[in-house]
């Protein structure tokens, strides 16, 4: 905590210049980008309504509102495939499954833009709950509840978009997120069908979402354009290019999207590592405002 406060600075501690948990809590909590604010937000009330519910009030919201995956109710009851990702089992089910989706995800988010990753989150864990319905029958249909399908495709983004990021685990190396998350898929595999209580097969269907979902990005599938119809069917600005003629502007290949917008310019791929690496091992806050800028503001919103 070298860059904390000091808490011996001869100074008056009702000076104001100490602020209390509280406010340095939302502060810290409203600095989030926005799409995984917002996940982390409501995934964290209903576990707290699940909590406060206790017992009684989990018999009827698991049962109702987990994925399952028995034929035909997965297609009569199409809600399970988003519900399920807000329900957890448990304190620690529910800890690390947001804080995965909070190290990994920031980066990828701001490279994205809200919109994307906001598709390729739930787009990861409605595969994940579909292939779970597809093969299930194979291991056995059990109800599925959690996020972990969905944060895993949000792993394989990251690993997709930097591939060379270092991953820091306790007691080990750093791992590049190449080889990180091909080990975590690895271990699903290796653990098909074991009585462990893991929904292994959403974890891969969600891997495989995220996979498609960048391949398509990066082949130049505006991935934002989903979120921007909800948009516009709850009374905002219709998506442009979807009047008129109903032709598509040409892209240029060597432009890719990035924050739900095209942009010309490429960071160079070693100075990109570093700036990962950066982040990796002391935060995106320790960046300079010339490294936000070169990995941030290379796009400009429409």
């Amino acid at each position: 905590m070298a860059n904390g406060p000091s808490f011996f600075t001869g100074g008056n501690m009702n000076s104001g210049n100490y602020d209390s948990f509280g406010n340095a809590f939302k502060r810290g909590f409203m600095r989030m980008p926005v799409a995984i604010r917002t996940i982390i937000a409501i995934n964290a009330v209903v576990f707290v309504i699940q909590m406060l519910g206790g017992q009684t009030l989990n018999n009827w919201v698991v049962p109702t509102l987990g994925f399952d995956p028995s034929f035909p109710t997965f297609l009569t009851q199409p809600w399970r495939l988003v519900t399920y990702m807000f329900l957890h089992g448990g304190f620690f089910h529910f800890l690390f499954n947001m804080l995965w989706l909070w190290w990994m995800g920031r980066a990828v988010e701001e490279t994205l833009g809200p919109r994307s990753f906001t598709v390729i989150y739930f787009g990861a864990g409605i595969l994940g709950a579909l292939l779970d319905a597809g093969i299930a029958q194979i291991f056995g249909t059990a109800l599925v509840i959690g996020a972990s399908g969905a944060v895993t495709g949000i792993l394989v983004a990251f690993a997709m978009l930097f591939p060379t990021a270092p991953i820091m685990l306790f007691l080990f190396p750093p791992i590049q997120a190449r080889f990180f998350v091909a080990g975590w898929i690895a271990i699903d595999i290796l653990f098909l069908g074991s009585a462990d209580g893991v929904a292994r097969l959403v974890h891969l269907g969600g891997a495989l979402g995220g996979f498609l979902l960048v391949k398509a990005h990066q082949n130049g599938t505006d991935l934002s354009m989903v979120i921007r119809y909800v948009e516009y069917m709850f009374g905002k600005v219709k998506p442009a290019g979807t009047s008129g003629s109903g032709s598509k502007r040409p892209r240029n290949k060597n432009m890719h999207i990035v924050q739900d917008a095209e942009i010309v310019e490429e960071m160079d791929q070693s100075e990109l590592d570093a700036i990962l690496e950066k982040i990796s091992k002391k935060g995106y806050d320790s960046l300079s405002q010339e490294e936000k800028r070169k990995l941030f503001e290379l796009s400009k919103k429409d």
